[in-house]
């Protein structure tokens, strides 16, 4: 029973510390722009590979968007929506961890098909397509590119830390 409770307090801690990077991580990326230019760089969305590792990563990354989108000023649409595609994605790289290299498939997909509905309804940036494909290119630096590098890095230690 007692391992069974630090396990789960284990797996609290885990989402914690994720979400609280993904906050700092984002705070980061706004401060050098690199999250308000036509292609959004938002090197949290690395943090998305996580679910490879852990289950803990699901609400860690859940919390750390939304506390993000909220801490720097979000719309509600933009609140809700993309803390749900972040959560889609984090839950679909979860079911698929047996294969690495379809890790950040998951978060770019489910980033490239809500948020540019959000950027349309919530912000009014047209044209509708331009947003999927800057928010697809944005996706595939942040979560294929930096996230992959990530996944390498974590995966000699990945016993250790989760």
């Amino acid at each position: 029973m007692k391992n069974q409770t630090n396990t789960k307090v284990m797996l609290l801690v885990h989402a914690a510390v994720i979400a609280a990077l993904y906050v700092v991580l984002t705070f980061f990326a706004n401060a050098l722009g690199l999250a308000s230019s036509v292609i959004q760089v938002r090197i949290s969305e690395a943090l998305t590979i996580l679910p490879y590792f852990t289950p803990a990563a699901i609400p860690g990354l859940f919390v750390g968007c939304l506390l993000s989108n909220i801490l720097t000023g979000c719309a509600l649409p933009d609140i809700i929506f993309g803390s749900l595609a972040t959560f889609i994605g984090a839950v679909f790289t979860h079911k698929l961890r047996k294969n690495k290299w379809l890790a950040p498939i998951p978060p770019i997909i489910a980033n490239a098909v809500i948020v540019p509905f959000v950027l349309l309804y919530a912000y009014g940036i047209r044209p509708l397509w331009f947003s999927f494909v800057t928010v697809t290119i944005g996706e595939i630096i942040s979560c294929g590119v930096l996230g992959m590098l990530l996944l390498f890095t974590l995966q000699k230690y990945a016993r250790r830390i989760f």
